[in-house]
């Protein structure tokens, strides 16, 4: 199976006119190392339902950090992690009153980085929180939660990505079944899948207030989507994603061979997953809302290129470099 980018047919045509078998193999060599290993966005389904993943899961020890080896080896074998109760007391409530903060800020609301619902203006995700508030800022530093992260990652790792995911009582819609590092691969430039995301639920999370759902086991393989991304694809999707979407037929299998689990408890867990791990939740129909904050840890040595499948880079409130500064005027 070949695929074939942009960039490879660039350097095909160099070796169309390559005048000794040195340069060929120059040019062979350069090819090897842009090829991409996880094409998507694609005009034309592959010969494959999925392709291998190429990236450990797990590169730290157990000694190394708080999680335990049983705890690192469930994290290898399902692509997540739910700790209960990570979070409890006086510091659960400070946070939920700064989500709610933020959540009521009317300068907040029309801007970019605040996405509404479909069909209303309640808030659905507030990007770049890490920024917006200096004590969501102290939470994304926070060694519980980086401790974690370098074990699991094998290095130091940088905020890729931050927001609040809220979904309000009787009205908040789903989210289609999606990896993010298909996303963030074809949209973002991450190269490859050295990433983790910590989520925090700031409130109970059931199985009416449309809980999480992740596909155990589907981090191991990469599912290819169709369609060619949209200029402004963000504008859309983050509403209601249609691009990025893995075919139903590779999510029958998976969910066959794997299952579905929704980690469901008390406000304060945790929940650690890999950034392959293939995710989505049905609509909220009960009258509680569900909320969570959301930290995208990315290895540094992994900072995001050019896009992959996409002629430009989402804004940096959706995709942050390595210690880049950020404010809400940007």
């Amino acid at each position: 199976m070949t695929v074939q980018t942009s960039s490879n047919r660039k350097l095909k045509q160099a070796t169309d006119y390559a005048g000794s078998d040195t340069l060929t193999s120059q040019v062979d060599s350069v090819l090897e190392r842009v090829r991409d290993a996880y094409p998507t966005r694609l005009a034309e389904p592959l010969d494959t339902l999925w392709l291998e993943r190429q990236e450990e899961v797990v590169r730290g020890r157990a000694d190394e950090g708080p999680l335990s080896q049983a705890q690192l080896d469930e994290f290898e074998r399902k692509g997540f992690l739910f700790e209960p109760n990570f979070i409890a007391g006086e510091e659960l409530d400070e946070l939920r009153r700064e989500l709610s903060a933020l959540l009521n800020r009317d300068d907040f609301r029309g801007r970019d980085f605040s996405i509404t619902e479909p069909d209303s203006q309640e808030i659905r995700s507030l990007f770049a929180v890490h920024y917006l508030s200096e004590r969501f800022a102290a939470l994304a530093r926070d060694e519980r939660l980086v401790g974690r992260v370098r074990q699991i990652l094998g290095g130091d790792a940088y905020v890729h990505q931050s927001r609040i995911n809220y979904k309000p009582g009787f009205e908040g819609k789903g989210f289609s079944w999606h990896s993010d590092f298909e996303t963030w691969h074809a949209e973002d430039g991450m190269p490859a899948m050295h990433a983790v995301s910590a989520s925090i639920v700031l409130t109970d999370n059931h199985e009416f207030n449309g809980p999480l759902m992740l596909i155990p086991g589907s981090h191991k393989v990469f599912v290819p989507c169709l369609g060619k991304t949209p200029d402004d694809h963000h504008r859309q999707s983050l509403k209601r994603q249609e691009f990025g979407v893995p075919g139903r037929e590779a999510l029958r299998e998976l969910v066959a061979r794997h299952g579905i689990e929704a980690p469901k408890g008390a406000a304060g867990g945790l929940l650690l997953f890999d950034c392959n791990t293939l995710h989505g939740s049905n609509a909220n129909m009960s009258p509680d809302p569900r909320s969570n904050v959301f930290f995208v840890y990315n290895r540094r040595d992994n900072a995001c290129v050019e896009p992959f499948a996409a002629r430009r880079r989402r804004p940096s409130f959706l995709a942050h470099s390595p210690d880049e500064p950020w404010t809400p005027e940007d």
